[in-house]
């Protein structure tokens, strides 16, 4: 398990521990905020642990600020940092057998744009203090989630590691803990009324990881455990090319 929270982490692995029987759950530390972090993590990984089968790419959060490295945290921490986890470990997944990377998306992609001039000057997609604007950057995020999908599929071809990309639904999860006081008490109400629990948030996720003879729908995008259409901004080749490309400059990669 990799994670940013310790002490969130070994509850987790408690409850996982108490629920399979199984001991073999290990926690390893991880900040997707700096790509430093990143490249520790997998510099670890790589020494401890001789196979990878699944890669969950699982955080995300609306906020304002930014990364250790000045990104947009929302762009840094979303994107960039699952971007520069999964290139890290793609070799170790490919000396498995039929590796799986997930991403977590959300619908929200559909209201999202990039601006690559404003991403390579200001380092960011969208900022401010304002919900409209860090859940417009969010929305931005969400669409380089599912442009990273559909270009990692392509790249993949001829190996034999799949992937896919996740709109879990409408979860009640921790995503709007950076928000304000007073934006926290508008929305979680709304949630325990009206939102997936995480049970039930976890699903497709799990059905993109698990479920066998899904191989043929590499780079799709899933919504309900099942392939969905994604609009046209979701499957452009041109612009996630130049996401990719410029998300390797951005992390260090080239």
């Amino acid at each position: 398990m990799a994670c940013r929270n310790q002490v969130k982490a070994e509850l987790a692995i408690s409850d996982i521990k108490r629920e399979t029987g199984s001991t073999d759950v290990v926690y390893m530390q991880l900040d997707l905020g700096s790509l430093q972090a990143v490249r520790s993590f997998t510099e670890t990984f790589l020494k401890t642990e001789a196979r990878l089968d699944l890669l969950i790419n699982n955080a995300g959060l609306v906020a304002d600020g930014r990364t250790a490295d000045g990104f947009g945290i929302e762009f840094g921490v979303n994107h960039l940092g699952h971007f520069l986890l999964t290139c890290l470990l793609l070799d170790r997944l490919k000396e498995g057998t039929g590796g799986r990377v997930v991403t977590l998306g959300s619908m929200a992609y559909r209201w999202g744009n990039i601006d690559f001039d404003a991403l390579i000057t200001n380092k960011h997609l969208g900022t401010g203090r304002y919900s409209w604007q860090f859940f417009h950057a969010y929305c931005n995020s969400k669409l380089c989630n599912v442009l990273f999908n559909h270009e990692l599929a392509k790249r993949l071809k001829g190996t034999n590691v799949t992937c896919y990309s996740v709109h879990p639904g409408v979860v009640k999860t921790e995503l709007s803990r950076n928000c304000s006081l007073w934006q926290r008490f508008l929305i979680e109400p709304i949630a325990r009324l009206l939102f997936l629990d995480t049970e039930s948030g976890a699903q497709t996720t799990l059905h993109c990881a698990l479920q066998e003879g899904i191989e043929p729908l590499s780079g799709r995008y899933f919504f309900c455990c099942a392939p969905q259409d994604v609009v046209a901004k979701g499957k452009d080749d041109a612009v996630a090319k130049k996401l990719w490309e410029v998300s390797e400059r951005l992390s260090g990669l080239f």
